[in-house]
């Protein structure tokens, strides 16, 4: 279905539906007009111009929010000789489907592979999104050319978040002399740093560890990377940053230990942020020692599912304001693919999948049980983001100006998750069986219908590339006063004792 040229969302009864913002809630009418909303006000019917929409919802008992964006995932990624099996057309589709209108993936260079290459692959492949992206750049490695090329991804692709690896030594891992130096170019371009929180030296001892015990099934996953692991990194890149001046970011915080450095981190005054997982925060370790292989399987992903004392920790990060955001890293590989780790459990494939599932799984175990407000669940689920990621208030905002990214929420819609009826191509599902009170009805990318009660309109080649901005100055700014700068003494040479005439 093509872009209708106005498009009403509105109430007609009571109780009318509402609009949520992150800030603020109103009984409200929302007018779409091409790609952009053009008005937020109660009852427009008696407008003229608005009676002849040429699609109008009725959004009674329904809330009208911002589709969600999803700050990582992995669309049709390489990784450990096998690539996810969601593409940028079907995990996008997936994406729709659950209320995510925009994704945030991530663009990752093989070893030595130049990041202007890495970039023209990945936008090759994302031409198929259904929905909209903008990119990440990781940097794998680091060389003569690396901060030139990062210079041009600011300045020239619109890509102002660079990824750093702590983990997976011998391929993506970065030793600290590389992320010194990653680290202060992103701050002279403005730019903010990602980072995945694992110290592969002590991961890569833990799995010879578990091996040397005779454990190669999936329960050794969780066991060779404890949250000590976690916990030292988050602490280390902190620093890192801290000491270089330039704003950080934590991907998937999985655990007490990781929110507490960041909580640490804020209460010194630096700019540091956290992300955690919709699977981080509803499902334990305890899945890894199913006497299903496959099953058991099916949960391994990095950092690994936590005990259920972490999620209650990373829930009450989240209310406190450590944790900003909420993402999926979308990564999923099938049967198949992580029966490659049959006999060790280091060679089954890192990944799940979640951008379907990830707003209704959070409003079910947040707004639901009073976790947080409807309110909070926007902010934490499109808002924060689209802040952070130099995307606001195009996107993560229901107002006249931005892009018409729009969902309509159903508090009182129940969904099971299976992967029978999931619109991602994996074949299991780490949300099997759950059900979820509220659920999205529909979907609309910038006008464009994507999604409504189970059908997806939205066709391949959709979805647009956001390049952003980089990082707001006035951050950068309060960063310099922060960071200590060279002082040089000038001392009085001819005041020292002559040491080499009295040794003679």
């Amino acid at each position: 279905m093509r872009p209708h040229s106005l498009i009403g969302i509105r109430y007609s009864t009571t109780p009318p539906g509402t609009v949520v913002n992150g800030d603020s809630s109103v009984k409200a009418d929302v007018f779409i007009e091409g790609e952009k909303i053009v008005r937020v006000a109660p009852d427009l019917s008696k407008d003229e111009r608005y009676s002849k929409a040429s699609l109008v919802i009725d959004a009674t008992d329904k809330l009208i929010i911002p589709a969600g964006i999803d700050p990582h995932t992995h669309m049709q990624l390489p990784f450990m000789g096998e690539v996810a099996c969601d593409d940028f057309e079907s995990g996008t589709k997936a994406a729709v489907a659950g209320g995510t209108g925009t994704i945030i993936d991530f663009v990752i260079p093989a070893r030595n592979q130049s990041l202007n290459e890495a970039f023209q692959t990945w936008s090759d492949w994302a031409k198929k999104s259904v929905c909209d992206y903008a990119f990440h750049m990781a940097i794998s490695h680091w060389d003569d050319n690396t901060a030139k090329e990062m210079e041009q991804m600011v300045n020239e692709k619109g890509i102002t978040s660079f990824k750093h690896f702590t983990a997976y030594k011998g391929a993506l891992m970065l030793q600290d002399d590389e992320l010194i130096k990653s680290y202060t170019t992103a701050r002279r371009l403005g730019a903010i740093v990602t980072n995945h929180c694992e110290n592969g030296e002590m991961v890569t001892a833990g799995q010879r560890a578990m091996k040397e015990n005779g454990i190669f099934g999936p329960e050794g996953h969780p066991q060779s990377r404890p949250v000590i692991c976690e916990e030292e990194a988050t602490n280390r890149v902190a620093r890192i940053a801290e000491t270089v001046g330039v704003p950080v970011y934590v991907v998937h915080c999985s655990c007490k230990e990781s929110s507490d450095v960041i909580a640490r981190a804020k209460s010194r005054g630096q700019r540091i942020y956290g992300e955690a997982l919709a699977g981080h925060l509803t499902i334990d370790d305890s899945h890894y020692y199913h006497e299903d292989w496959d099953y058991a399987a099916a949960y391994v992903m990095s950092p690994p599912f936590r005990p259920p004392e972490h999620q209650a920790a990373l829930w009450n990060a989240i209310q406190s304001g450590t944790i900003q955001t909420t993402a999926t890293d979308h990564c999923p590989f099938n049967r198949r693919q992580k029966r490659m780790g049959l006999k060790d459990f280091t060679r089954i494939p890192n990944g799940c999948a979640g951008v379907e599932e990830r707003l209704a799984i959070l409003w079910n175990a947040g707004v639901n049980t009073g976790k947080i407000t409807p309110n909070e669940f926007v902010n934490i689920t499109s808002t924060n983001t689209a802040k952070i990621f130099g995307l606001f208030p195009r996107k993560g905002l229901i107002a006249e100006g931005s892009d018409a990214d729009v969902v309509i929420w159903d508090p009182a819609r129940e969904i099971t998750w299976s992967a029978k009826t999931h619109h991602s191509r994996v074949d299991m599902s780490v949300f099997e069986g759950v059900t979820c009170r509220g659920a999205c009805e529909a979907t609309f990318v910038r006008g464009r219908l994507a999604y409504r009660d189970g059908e997806i309109f939205a066709k391949a080649g959709d979805g647009q590339y956001i390049p952003r901005k980089p990082f707001a100055p006035f951050i950068y700014e309060g960063l310099e006063k922060r960071v200590n700068a060279p002082r040089k003494t000038e001392r009085n040479m001819e005041a020292l004792p002559d040491l080499a005439a009295k040794a003679e």
